[in-house]
This record gives C-alpha cells, sequence and structure tokens, in this order.
C-alpha cells in the first residue's frame, strides 16, 4: 500500500496567517499527526501541497515525499498530482492533513476489508448527526451503496441523510489512474471531486465506523479546539496507564513529545509542553508550567515557570521561582520563591531559597545565596559572568557586579556591593559604615 495525504488547502475559515494544517494540537502540528498514522500504514507516504508549500514543508520529515498542486481544483485534482507516485500493483490510502483524529485501527480495519473483498475502492463512511458540508451515501432500498453525492449538488431528500462520505478511501492502484484523467468539473463548485472517481468503479465496497469523532476535519478554531481536547485526553489516559497520577485530568495539559516516568505525581493547573521529560517519583505542580526541561527523579516544582531547564535528581523548585533557558540545577539544589535563573549553572546542594536573580553564573557546590542577592551581569552591552566556588556564602541583599570571582569557601558580608574579585576563606565587606545620631528626630520636630 502506498498513501496520498492531501493537504494544499488554505483553510480560510481558520482565520488565520498560519496554514491550517500547522495549526498545533497539543504542542505537534495537526498534519504531523496524521504522518504518524500514515507512517504505520506504508513506508511510502506522499503529501500534496499547495498553499504556503514551503512554509509547510519545513516541519516534513525527511523521508515523506512532496508533491505540489498548483491550483486547488479539487480532491481529484489534487491526487492528479501525485500520479507519478502511485503505481498501479498497489493499493492507494487517500488521507487529509487538517483529519488529526483519526486512528490507524480504524484504516488497518479498512485495508484488511479492501483486501478480502477484492474491491476496486473501499469507502470509508460514519454517521453523524450534524452531516453539514460532507458528501452523503446514498444507497438503494436494499442497503447497498449507488452513489456518492456532495452536499452542493444534493437534493433536499438527499441531505436528510445522515450516513456521510469521511473522504478517506483505499484504492486500487490501477483503476484510479484510469480513471482520474475522466473526471469532470460539471458540478456545482466546478470543482474535480474525487467522489466521481468511485463512481466509475465496478466493485466498490463501504466500511461504515461508528466512531464519527475521528473523522472529523478541522476547518475552524472551534473544532481545533475539540481536537485538542480529545488528543490531551487521549494522552493523559496513555500517562496514567504507564504509571503516571494525574490529581484532576481537567485541569492538566501535556504535550504530545513529553514523557513521564512512573509514580510521578501532576497536580491541578500543570503545564508540561515541547520535548519536556521528568523522571520518576516527581511532585509537579500544582500551576508548574514546564517547557523543553530535562527533569530528573525525585524532583518538586511547585507553582514555577522553568523553559528549557535541566534539573538533576532531588532537587526542589519553587512556589513561584523562574528557571530561563540555560539553566542547570544539579542534584540537591534548592531554588524557593521569587527566585530567577538565567543561563546558569548551580552546583549540588546549593540554595538560593528566595528574592534572587543569578544570570550568567556559575555557582560551585554547597553555595549559600542570601535574599535579595543578585548577580549584575548586564553592563549594558555585554552579558559578563559570575563564578562562585564550592562552600561559598553570600549574605542577603548583595549585589554581584560581573565579570567576577567569588573564592573557595569565601564570605559576602550582607547588604555588600562586590566589584572586584574575592580570595577563597576571605570575608569581603562593601558596605558604608553605619552613621548613628541619638536625638535627631526630636530635634528635628521641634525645628519644625
Amino acid at each position: 500500500m502506498r498513501v496520498v495525504v492531501l493537504a494544499a488547502g488554505k483553510g480560510i475559515r481558520m482565520k488565520s496567517k498560519l496554514p491550517k494544517v500547522l495549526h498545533p494540537i497539543c504542542g505537534k502540528a495537526m498534519l504531523l499527526w496524521v504522518l504518524d498514522v500514515a507512517k504505520l500504514m506504508s513506508e511510502r507516504v506522499c503529501i500534496v501541497l499547495g498553499y504556503s508549500a514551503d512554509t509547510v514543508r519545513e516541519i516534513l520529515p525527511p523521508e515523506i515525499e512532496v508533491r505540489i498542486q498548483q491550483e486547488q481544483l479539487g480532491t481529484a485534482h489534487a491526487v492528479m498530482s501525485a500520479k507519478d507516485f502511485i503505481d498501479p500493483d498497489d493499493d492507494v490510502l487517500i488521507l487529509y492533513g487538517d483529519m488529526p483524529l483519526i486512528k490507524v485501527e480504524t484504516l488497518r480495519k479498512v485495508a484488511n476489508q479492501h483486501k478480502e473483498d477484492e474491491n476496486d475502492v473501499t469507502i470509508v463512511s460514519t454517521v453523524m448527526e450534524n452531516a453539514t458540508g460532507y458528501g452523503r451515501i446514498v444507497r438503494d432500498l436494499k442497503g447497498n451503496f449507488v452513489r456518492i453525492v456532495e452536499e452542493a449538488d444534493a437534493t433536499d431528500e438527499e441531505k436528510m441523510i445522515r450516513e456521510v462520505n469521511t473522504g478517506i478511501y483505499i484504492f486500487k492502484g490501477k483503476q484510479l489512474l484510469s480513471a482520474l484523467p475522466k473526471v469532470n468539473c460539471n458540478n456545482a463548485k466546478g470543482e474535480y471531486y474525487l467522489t466521481d472517481v468511485v463512481g466509475m468503479m465496478s466493485k466498490v465496497g463501504v466500511h461504515k465506523s461508528d466512531d464519527w469523532g475521528q473523522f472529523m476535519g478541522i476547518n475552524d478554531k472551534v473544532q481545533l479546539a475539540f481536537a485538542q481536547r480529545k488528543k490531551r485526553f487521549e494522552i493523559l489516559e496513555r500517562l496514567m496507564l504507564q504509571g503516571v497520577t494525574i490529581i484532576d485530568p481537567e485541569t492538566t495539559y501535556v504535550d504530545a513529545d513529553v514523557e513521564i516516568g512512573c509514580d510521578t505525581i501532576l497536580y491541578p493547573m500543570t503545564l508540561l509542553l515541547g520535548k519536556t521529560k521528568i523522571g520518576e517519583d516527581c511532585v509537579i505542580g500544582p500551576m508548574a508550567r514546564l517547557e523543553n526541561c530535562l527533569i530528573g527523579n525525585r524532583v518538586r516544582v511547585i507553582s514555577s515557570d522553568c523553559v528549557g531547564a535541566t534539573i538533576e535528581d532531588d532537587v526542589s523548585v519553587g512556589p513561584f521561582a523562574r528557571l530561563r533557558e540555560g539553566t542547570v540545577l544539579k542534584s540537591g539544589v534548592k531554588i524557593g520563591n521569587f527566585v530567577e535563573v538565567k543561563n546558569s549553572k548551580i552546583g549540588s546542594r546549593s540554595k538560593a531559597q528566595h528574592l534572587a536573580y543569578l544570570g550568567d553564573a556559575t555557582v560551585g557546590e554547597d553555595v549559600n545565596v542570601g535574599a535579595g542577592t543578585i548577580t549584575c551581569n548586564f553592563d549594558g552591552k555585554r552579558k559578563n559572568p559570575t563564578f562562585i566556588d564550592d562552600g561559598a556564602f553570600v549574605g542577603s541583599n548583595c549585589c554581584l557586579i560581573a565579570p567576577l570571582k567569588i573564592g573557595k569557601g569565601a564570605f559576602i558580608a550582607a547588604g555588600s556591593v562586590i566589584t572586584e574579585d574575592v580570595p577563597e576563606w576571605s570575608l569581603a565587606i562593601a558596605r558604608c559604615r553605619q552613621v548613628v545620631k541619638p536625638g535627631w528626630v526630636i530635634r528635628k520636630k521641634e525645628e519644625t
């Protein structure tokens, strides 16, 4: 079998500059969901592109073949654009790039029926309460297939039919190639319908599926949200069956490529995005957002925002921490409330428990960073580095003005503004000496 995926349309009803098939569902373009299924059906997959073809091509796996439909003149015309891909000796499965909910199990049943019945074409149909926009399956009084009628060409009586053509077919390659040149555009839309090709086949089979939802084409943002919800719960169900505890699936969002180890707990209002990977026995949330992060085992992240961070085993983050791109937290690190870390490596067992900023810093092991301490890493032109060696103690409310090196075991007094390197095992104090004037307040009041 070969697979042809039609994805040339613009998707006007999406009201978006982005090509329809690139709209994400659980962090993955809807087209890629379709291609995942297509690749399970065949090693030979071709996609027909049209609108913004170069943009769509950028996300395609290298093994996917591409054909271009220069003008969007209907489904038969789109398939004709890939006629050199069709082998007369192979069956051809027709799929659509805006149908991300399709299941491989369904397609395998269709393929088996197609083979067993030796059909020239096998149509996939389903019953929809609201069949608006779909072609109808017309049957005779005995229930035998007669034809497919597109809605634009249907009579009022035919529009009452609820069994619809999903648009998915399996053709014998030879019969498809023979029929395509004979299709005309004498219809209400002036397009070349693939349904007309079906009418030219000698032996037509229909595979009727009860699961209508998987055949929904995504044409607007309302349908996109429907597909998002369906995929989200599929992902959460899979994770729970793999041993992940999800306290409230209704408020938990996990992207398609996220990986989570067993016995990890996800609390409500948690978002795991991109290619985030989480180990075992972690506690994530409530109200945590992790994007493209690598998380070890026994990590706790509470009410925090983390992007592009690497967090090793036995680390605690939050609440209300922010980890930005390039952050590496080694084992046993503690990052507390209202701490921001950017492009910095924090050594094992080091702590920044509250109200701190560490940017472009390399922090050794067993370092304490006091409340209100910041690395002043940007001089207006350059991002300058700060190095804090093992065992150093940085008191509260300090400004470390980079470039700067603080030696092993050094002690920085609270309230200091450090502008010069501090040798190891040294005490650095950089603040004005306190002056006390007794009775000054009383005299000031008397003067006024």
